[in-house]
């Protein structure tokens, strides 16, 4: 199995960080009332950043030494736009909105995932 370990590229670890995205604003909107919540959100670039490097080939290992940096979970906290007097930071409406978002982007990494399964099948029938 090791002809498929890489076969879905970037995106299968993709789809494990929008499912976590949409896990964390879901917390979010479940919190809405709770006093001194802080909204949480995940910067998807810093969690990708770590996978992108795996596919990244160099000649010589010491060659990416220069651009080592800290691990970033990619947990960011969210400024409200409006402040509230319990200490809540979670606007239901930017919090509706942004899941709307994270929900397209996950069916479309599931869309992207699909395709490349399918041309992947077409390939073992030899189609």
């Amino acid at each position: 199995m090791d002809l498929l370990a890489g076969a879905f590229g970037i995106h299968e670890r993709a789809l494990g960080v929008r499912s976590q995205r949409l896990e964390v604003l879901s917390r979010n909107i479940a919190n809405a009332d709770t006093p001194n919540y802080k909204a949480e959100d995940l910067d998807f670039k810093a969690m990708l950043k770590e996978t992108s490097r795996e596919y990244l080939t160099a000649t010589n290992a010491k060659h990416f030494a220069a651009i080592e940096e800290q691990p970033d979970d990619g947990k960011r906290f969210r400024v409200p736009f409006n402040s509230s007097f319990d200490g809540n930071t979670v606007e239901i409406s930017v919090e509706q909105a942004q899941f709307g978002k994270a929900a397209a982007d996950y069916q479309t990494t599931l869309n992207f995932l699909e395709n490349r399964i399918g041309g992947l099948r077409k390939a073992l029938k030899g189609e």
